[in-house]
């Protein structure tokens, strides 16, 4: 069986190719002007209208015309207006000595700021430091801040999967951690299971309830009962995360998004 810390390592990742990308302006139902990230992709099968927390964009399949690309972006403006409204409104990016706090767990930490050789954000007593060179902009910050909740992520997962292996099938190949749009895990037929960065930022319960959904995929590959009842077994009140995901889950990705850059 591979060992936890083999599982958990960070490797690098591949990135698809073929895909084209402009903005392009737009105007909402109520006048407000943005930018729509449009993207042709040759993986698309059909046009696709979503909204994260860099904002809108249009997904095109590669033989789809740009004049029915923007017939179906002006067919969905008050579907797109409503949604852009419901981001939230109070996540900011971190600011060098003025931000006093940070999210982790569901709570905010004591944020000091200090100098330093590397840019690195480390656990000190019941907050967090931040450590700058004097010349560190804000990639720095937000590559230090990664790592950070990379490092508890990874910490949080090591102390779950003790709990779940024995029951299962087998483990896992390989264990991520990705900044993901609108999944909040996923489990690739070779086994790679991919978790998303926020999850740190919020209440540990729902962090491991998407643990043990993606576990349970080892087990059973769709969402048949079958795999529901594994859930169940092993996490009861799953239901209440999934209700907490409802609530809070743009949020989350929106402040993570902040914090990183």
């Amino acid at each position: 069986m591979p060992s936890l810390l083999r599982l958990l390592s960070p490797k690098p990742l591949s990135k698809p190719g073929g895909l084209q990308r402009d903005a392009i302006p737009f105007v909402l139902a109520d006048g407000r002007r943005i930018d729509v990230l449009r993207v042709r992709d040759p993986r698309a099968k059909r046009l696709r209208l979503t909204v994260g927390e860099r904002g809108a964009r249009l997904t095109l399949p590669m033989r789809a015309s740009m004049v029915s690309g923007d017939r179906f972006l002006h067919e969905h403006r008050d579907w797109l207006t409503e949604q852009l409204a419901r981001m939230p409104a109070d996540v900011a990016p971190p600011i060098r000595h003025e931000t006093a706090s940070l999210p982790l767990r569901d709570e905010r930490l004591p944020l000091r700021w200090s100098e330093g050789r590397f840019a690195r954000a480390v656990r000190d007593g019941d907050g967090v430091a931040l450590q700058l060179p004097p010349r560190a902009g804000d990639a720095a910050i937000g590559r230090a801040l990664r790592d950070f909740y990379e490092a508890e992520a990874r910490a949080d997962v090591a102390a779950w999967m003790p709990k779940y292996l024995p029951a299962l099938p087998r483990p896992p190949s390989r264990i991520r951690l990705r900044v993901l749009s609108s999944q909040w895990g996923s489990l690739a037929p070779d086994g790679t299971l991919t978790l998303d960065l926020a999850l740190v930022l919020g209440r540990p319960s729902a962090f491991e309830y998407v643990l043990v959904h993606e576990l349970c995929h080892l087990i059973h590959a769709d969402h048949s009962r079958r795999f529901w009842r594994e859930v169940e077994a092993r996490f009861p009140a799953w239901k209440d995360e999934r209700d907490y995901f409802h609530a809070e889950g743009r949020r989350l990705k929106a402040t993570l998004h902040a914090l990183l850059g």
